[in-house]
């Protein structure tokens, strides 16, 4: 017997800005933590936490830690995304917030190698795990929140605002780090300058707490639970865990969204992390330089992607998911060819072009992985692909990146690397379905529970 349940509330009218507000803060606070890590990471941890290494293989350790964080956002992306789909998506990202801002104040109390030795790198590997455990359940329920309050007309446009938080946390993180290197001296900055920045998460914190604290539940999630629980109270049907439900109902999207993260991932990291080391080390650029470089590239990047959100509303998500992994693929070559220039105004059309290229990947990836993952199990669908993902892109992007350098004394390699990425997820999206005109608020009546035996195998992507 199929339950009638009412349709989700509409948001009021003043409710999805503010949703959007509350999404996109704290995302930039989570992304602000993250970056300024790998921003660190590129400029001192080498020489603070592994001084005993030669410098370049200093920074493949620094690196090596930076890493680290990629390889535990699965598990919040498991966690999360698990007890999102069961409890909602406000409660588990306000948790995500604490842990995040909780572990960067931490970072910026750490003693350094010089104080008490090989522990130094130790204690900051263990805070960088639990920064890539918060973020992993992050991004998700982030989208989400966003996504599942906004019409599918212009869901696309909507649920772009918080993947705009990448690149404002770059934004912020690269500006407070910039402004520190310009007036202090680089002994300062070592000493004790590259703590402020780390310090200052606190402060954010707790601005996007209250923020984020004061908007309202999904109205879809909330009503998909409603009709989850009249049907275990009137036929005793349970739900299966979402990552089983996932796993069966789900597994090609989930395939999907893990492919076409390769070259949005990779490009990414190399375009703001590993120049960091590339023009410092290759042209002999200053940090500052480089740092400018990015923040105005950053910027770029914040203005476009809520443009490339919206075209994926009119033209689809995959057309332009397509158009930005062909560019970010032809790029790389121009890119290193500029930067090895040594010019500044070619550093800057370098990452700028790059990150407009990326944006339009980034921009409809929240609307696009949303709409391939029934309600009950999208928390835990669309984290589990990007997150799984990131392990095999993010996280060794600025190793092999700095690796090949190393090996090569060029570019080159480093542009054939992402160039590979960009064709693996031209495959990964042009095997998907278009997604753009998907209502969430449907009702996947079965989804997430075991079918009735009546001789045929259900699905939720044979009723779509």
């Amino acid at each position: 017997m199929t339950m009638a349940t009412p349709p989700p509330p509409s948001p009021t009218p003043n409710s999805l800005p503010r949703i959007v507000v509350a999404s996109l803060i704290g995302t930039t606070i989570e992304w602000y933590d993250f970056f300024l890590y790998g921003s660190a990471a590129a400029l001192v941890f080498n020489k603070l936490f592994f001084p005993d290494s030669d410098p370049l293989v200093g920074t493949l350790l620094s690196f090596l830690t930076y890493a680290v964080g990629f390889v535990a956002r699965p598990v919040g992306a498991l966690v999360f995304g698990h007890f999102g789909d069961r409890l909602g998506r406000k409660k588990l990202l306000v948790v995500s917030l604490l842990m995040m801002g909780g572990a960067t104040c931490g970072i910026g109390l750490l003693p350094t190698h010089a104080v008490v030795g090989a522990a130094a790198p130790v204690l900051l590997t263990g805070l960088r795990l639990v920064q890539g455990f918060a973020l992993g359940g992050e991004w998700g329920g982030a989208v989400l929140l966003v996504s599942e309050h906004g019409e599918a007309r212009r869901r696309g446009f909507w649920a772009a605002w918080p993947q705009t938080g990448a690149p404002a946390g770059q934004l912020l993180a690269t500006g407070v780090l910039s402004a520190l290197t310009a007036v202090l001296s680089d002994g300062a900055f070592e000493a004790w300058g590259w703590r402020v920045p780390f310090l200052l998460s606190g402060v954010l914190v707790m601005v996007g707490l209250w923020i984020r604290l004061s908007v309202d539940e999904s109205p879809v999630f909330k009503a998909a639970l409603a009709r989850a629980e009249a049907r275990k109270e009137q036929g005793g049907v349970a739900e299966r865990p979402p990552l089983v439900a996932v796993l069966r109902d789900h597994r090609r999207d989930v395939l999907v969204a893990m492919g076409a993260r390769m070259a949005e991932n990779i490009s990414y990291y190399v375009i703001t992390a590993f120049i960091l080391v590339y023009a410092t080390e290759r042209t002999h650029l200053s940090q500052q330089t480089a740092l400018n470089a990015v923040l105005i590239g950053s910027a770029a990047h914040f203005a476009v992607i809520p443009a490339w959100g919206a075209l994926s509303d009119r033209v689809g998500r995959r057309p332009v998911y397509l158009l930005g992994a062909a560019g970010v693929g032809i790029w790389a070559f121009p890119f290193f060819a500029l930067v090895d220039t040594g010019r500044f105004w070619a550093l800057v059309v370098a990452v700028t072009v790059g990150l407009v290229c990326h944006g339009a990947m980034y921009a409809p990836q929240a609307a696009f992985f949303s709409e391939m993952f029934a309600t009950r199990m999208r928390y835990s669908g669309a984290s589990i692909g990007a997150q799984f993902a990131s392990v095999a892109a993010g996280a060794p992007a600025p190793l092999i990146a700095t690796a090949l350098l190393a090996e090569h004394d060029s570019g080159t390699p480093v542009a054939l690397y992402v160039m590979a990425a960009a064709v693996l997820t031209l495959v990964a999206v042009g095997c998907a379905r278009e997604t753009r005109h998907r209502d969430l608020a449907e009702a996947d009546d079965d989804a997430g529970r075991a079918p009735a035996r009546t001789g045929g195998r259900s699905s939720v992507a044979e009723r779509r």
